[in-house]
């Protein structure tokens, strides 16, 4: 986890953005990160899908680098699903990987991090990818929430499901998991190093779920549909943050599949925080990646 120059604020109300990026290529065919570093504007958090470091389609840069260059007032993680060596020829620089993931960005600090991989079905036809979600605990004033940035599989709602079951199980073990390093520390040189093993109960998942609000995987993230239209939600789940501003579920449309305007990047909250929510949107204007951003305000 790196650290970058905060600048804190005391407002309430928060906003958050998702944006898969698609390396930077948007629909002029341009790569420009300057392009989405504009897009995400004043955004408090940031949750970023397809940022890669070292490939030729992107000019062999390092995006990460990039990004949080050009954001000083935030801190930021990491995580990359895919990982490779990097032709040193291209790059010259021996410790370079070639990697494709998720980066997180925010106001205030990052107290941990931890990056999870996700399950993955080899192919020897469509292209598969690893898939994963990076999640940070962060410390907003006086309140603690798990913000995740997530890309899920393209590839089939069978690929997608155990992704989506690994994800719940994440949440649901955070808490019984504890902090990165938990238990009594003295003696053992590493009090100075953590100051806190509080872990939150409250989560925020925001991503690239390559699924519409009509599918299967949709209702295992917030729960089937009863008798009245409405959907059974557990308690320690998720709804979806969209649905729960007073958007109909079926609009919304953030990307395309097969040509067709499609609602594939999601935030889901903890239903703890449902009441919270203020406004959820979709910048139409954008034109920095194949997909457009998803904003949420939430007053924490």
């Amino acid at each position: 986890m790196q650290k970058i120059r905060s600048s804190q604020t005391d407002k309430k109300t928060m906003k958050f953005l998702s944006y898969n990026i698609q390396y930077g290529k948007g629909k002029d065919d341009q790569y420009d990160i300057e392009r989405i570093v504009g897009e995400i504007g004043d955004a408090d958090l940031v949750a970023l899908q397809e940022v890669e470091r070292f490939w030729a389609r992107s000019g062999d840069t390092d995006q990460v680098d990039q990004i949080t260059a050009a954001m000083p007032d935030h801190y930021w993680v990491y995580g990359a699903g895919v990982d490779l060596h990097a032709d040193q020829q291209s790059v010259r620089n021996m410790g370079a990987r070639r990697q494709f993931g998720n980066l997180i960005l925010s106001r205030f600090p990052i107290i941990s991090s931890r990056h999870h991989l996700l399950p993955k079905y080899g192919s020897i036809g469509p292209l598969s990818i690893q898939r994963s979600t990076i999640e940070a605990s962060i410390l907003c004033g006086n309140h603690r929430i798990r913000f995740y940035s997530i890309h899920l599989t393209h590839l089939s709602p069978d690929t997608r499901l155990p992704q989506i079951n690994r994800l719940l199980e994440i949440h649901r073990d955070a808490m019984h998991e504890g902090f990165p390093i938990s238990g009594n520390l003295r003696g053992m040189d590493w009090e100075a190093g953590v100051s806190d093993q509080t872990v939150p109960a409250n989560a925020i998942i925001m991503g690239d779920f390559n699924f519409q609000p009509d599918s299967k995987e949709y209702l295992r993230m917030v729960g089937p549909i009863s008798h009245d239209g409405s959907h059974i939600t557990s308690p320690t789940g998720f709804v979806d943050a969209w649905l729960e501003s007073g958007q109909d579920k079926m609009s919304g449309t953030t990307s395309q599949v097969r040509g067709e305007p499609a609602r594939l990047d999601y935030c889901f909250v903890s239903t703890s925080l449902r009441q919270q929510i203020k406004t959820c949107r979709v910048d139409e204007q954008a034109i920095g990646s194949d997909h457009q951003p998803l904003w949420l305000e939430i007053d924490l």
